[in-house]
């Protein structure tokens, strides 16, 4: 292997510098599953005081934060394996699936896709708590919503035009 020019050595060193940022989500992964606990709780405490409606919103409000968890995992795992350094599970029995096949565009599509989730969950919560939601917030939150949809299909066509185009020019 040539020896790497002390420029080119600081610059492949530099991606180490995103591990700090890695174990910050780690701990708002913690944070995200202290409030999961407490919304169990609340929910636990007051169920024979909720309305139906009221019921939904928290069980809206939890999916919501399952969700948000799942992306910090996708951002954490992929993100580390995908610009840091390979976590070389050794074929431990929970890796993920999707590992195997992550890359940035993967990634970004994952990520798109989870944004679409969460925020039609948002948008859920908001139609079905239509009497304290003005028609304004309601008109951007569909806004927002569509855009999220427009953007996830962009990038995922975007990656399946490069992939594709990879695929297909010869080395």
């Amino acid at each position: 292997m040539k020896p790497l020019h002390p420029l080119a050595r600081l610059i492949f060193a530099s991606r180490w510098l995103q591990v700090p940022l890695y174990v910050g989500l780690i701990f708002v992964q913690g944070l995200y599953a202290y409030r999961f606990v407490v919304e169990i709780w609340q929910l636990l405490i007051n169920a024979t005081h909720l309305t139906e409606p009221e019921v939904m919103l928290a069980v809206l409000g939890l999916i919501d934060i399952v969700l948000i968890s799942n992306l910090l995992v996708m951002v954490i795992i992929g993100g580390y394996e995908t610009f840091v350094s390979r976590l070389d599970l050794g074929g431990h029995p929970d890796e993920p699936e999707w590992l195997d096949r992550v890359s940035t565009g993967t990634l970004k599509i994952k990520l798109a896709l989870s944004l679409v989730s969460i925020s039609s969950i948002h948008l859920l919560r908001t139609f079905i708590d239509t009497e304290h939601q003005t028609d304004h917030t309601i008109m951007w939150q569909v806004i927002i919503l569509l855009t999220f949809i427009f953007s996830a299909l962009v990038t995922a066509w975007i990656d399946r035009i490069t992939h594709h185009s990879a695929v297909s020019t010869p080395k």
